[in-house]
């Protein structure tokens, strides 16, 4: 469960746009907003400062007490939103939406996948796959889960696992259709010649003239090197 409170000092910012943005993460600050319940701020933070406050035990669902520069007050924020730099990785910008803690809220939470090497289905040479990685849950902030393990230990061959499979959590109400919501699934490895006439009926649907998509050149090139004994390495998804 969350349950981490974490002081974050913002100050607010007085210039905007981009290239002030640009100019506060090359100091090592992050710009974002403060969603208020009365009013919406233009904050920055310390770089190193929000790190801490997200590496917590709760994660990205911690309860940031967020005090602006020169203010007493603090403000029970949680993280809405972030985007990261798409070459360095770090977090660009910040959303924080102020709640009530005597108020549910709804959040996306992870969902972690346990027990697959034991899996009977796996061992049998099954492939384990996770359709969904995240559920939409509400609960009170203090009890938003960071993520949510799901024990797949026990699936057979043909197995598929539902949202309606996971036990219930206490405080916490899964959103999601319990049983259109697929959470893993263990079939039977498709064999060679079952991958070239999926390719080929793939490859037909194609104009005459057009190319190939790109996948299924690359499931064509994965097929043609895999040698038996030695599968392609598999493929696996910022609250």
């Amino acid at each position: 469960m969350s349950g981490d409170r974490f002081r974050l000092e913002v100050k607010e910012r007085e210039r905007l746009g981009s290239p002030e943005s640009r100019r506060l993460r090359k100091q090592g600050f992050v710009p974002g907003v403060l969603y208020g319940r009365t009013s919406t701020r233009a904050i920055v933070i310390e770089e190193r400062a929000l790190r801490a406050a997200l590496n917590t035990d709760s994660g990205l669902h911690a309860v940031l007490d967020v005090v602006v520069d020169g203010q007493s007050t603090a403000h029970a924020s949680i993280l809405k939103d972030y985007q990261r730099d798409p070459i360095r990785g770090h977090v660009a910008h910040v959303d924080l939406q102020e709640v009530r803690l005597d108020q549910p809220i709804q959040a996306a939470v992870q969902l972690h996948v346990i027990g697959t090497e034991d899996s009977p289905g796996v061992r049998e040479g099954g492939v384990m796959s996770q359709p969904t990685t995240a559920i939409n849950v509400e609960a009170l902030p203090m009890e938003i889960p960071e993520s949510i393990e799901v024990d797949v230990s026990s699936m057979e061959m043909g197995d598929t696992l539902r949202l309606e499979d996971v036990a219930a959590m206490e405080g916490v109400t899964f959103l999601d259709d319990p049983h259109e919501t697929v959470i893993a699934t263990v079939s039977a490895p498709m064999r060679e010649e079952e991958l070239e006439a999926a390719i080929e009926e793939l490859a037909g649907e194609v104009e005459e003239g057009e190319e190939v998509p790109e996948v299924a050149e690359e499931a064509a090139e994965e097929g043609a090197e895999d040698e038996p004994g030695e599968p392609g390495e598999p493929t696996t998804d910022e609250a």
